[in-house]
């Protein structure tokens, strides 16, 4: 095998700020430890949470690097002690916990999972931070099932987009909301079953005269703040809420007494900080329960822009100002 370079071209944050604090810099390429592989990475997604991290808002959990990017697509180049030598010369995606917008980037050995037969490294690299969340918060932690409805906020990003399209890949109807009548379109055209203009309609009032005033049973949120009271307006009894994040704040005010009439469940989690052998399992249960699927062609990611990695920077301006549809990514070659 090749030997490996000494250094690699990264994207750091120099600042706290906006997207221009986003600048090359050269770094020592990683060594992975016990358990871990080392990627060349071929492209990484861009996510939420990466812009705010940029913003000094998400700082990475101890231990991870303090580079952006939860999720990467590459080749496995090198194997730490203890570390599966089968991966090595495999094409794989990984999630991790910081350090993807780079030419080279550590992975856990159990979170990395094959490229799906047909899937390109760009498509790949879009696959990880949102389906493990989506998967998580919606089948295991809302145990949503086979012809129930489940209202999703934010039906165009990447979250949106890869809820969409895993609920119509396993049975599930999808009320979406978005926030133009163009938004709208393209989420049903992604899948979704119904889509709502929250701009345009209150969103409560539709889910009822969607649902014949019966509810959903299952909401998936990552709005937080005054949309929770409302969105479990929205669920039906014994409805499950599920919180992922809280751009409109993380506090809210509910009343107690309906969530214990209606036998109502309000969880969340968040995926980032939780350990190696947690993500292990769940990339275990993903790769037997969904990849199979995906390699048959049963769903593809919404691909929405791809940027060389120098242009990090114009990528995170595309995702802020809010008009892209699915998955923004990082191409390294």
């Amino acid at each position: 095998m090749t030997s490996l370079p000494a250094e690699m071209t990264v994207i750091a944050i120099r600042e706290p700020g906006g997207p221009e604090v986003l600048v090359p810099e050269t770094r020592p390429v990683p060594q992975p430890g016990p358990g871990e592989v080392l990627i060349r990475v071929a492209a990484a997604g861009v996510n939420r949470p990466d812009v705010l991290q940029r913003m000094g808002f998400y700082p990475p959990p101890p231990g991870a690097s303090d580079l952006p990017g939860l999720e990467v697509a590459g080749v496995v180049v090198a194997v730490g002690p203890a570390g599966d030598r089968e991966l090595l010369g495999q094409s794989v995606c990984a999630l991790v916990a910081g350090g993807g917008y780079a030419e080279y980037c550590v992975a856990p050995g159990g979170s990395c999972l094959p490229v799906p037969q047909g899937f390109s490294m760009e498509e790949a690299a879009a696959l990880p931070e949102t389906v493990f969340t989506v998967w998580h918060n919606l089948f295991e932690r809302a145990y949503v099932r086979d012809g129930e409805t489940a209202l999703i906020h934010g039906g165009t990003s990447g979250i949106g987009t890869t809820a969409i399209g895993l609920c119509k890949l396993f049975g599930i109807r999808t009320i979406v909301t978005c926030g133009s009548a163009d938004k709208c379109a393209a989420a049903t055209a992604l899948g979704a079953t119904h889509a709502i203009d929250y701009s345009a309609e209150d969103y409560v009032e539709a889910v009822k005269g969607l649902t014949g005033g019966k509810g959903v049973e299952v909401v998936l949120d990552m709005v937080g703040g005054d949309y929770v009271p409302r969105n479990l307006e929205c669920l039906a009894d014994d409805g499950r809420h599920v919180s992922i994040a809280f751009q409109r704040g993380a506090k809210a005010e509910v009343d107690v007494s309906q969530i214990m009439r209606r036998r109502l469940t309000l969880t969340g989690s968040t995926l980032r900080a939780r350990s190696a052998e947690f993500k292990a399992l769940l990339a275990d249960e993903i790769h037997r329960t969904l990849w199979p699927r995906l390699s048959e062609g049963g769903w593809k990611p919404a691909m929405d822009q791809s940027f060389p990695l120098a242009e990090a920077a114009a990528a995170h301006a595309r995702m802020q100002a809010g008009a892209h549809v699915g998955k923004i990514v990082l191409r390294l070659s």
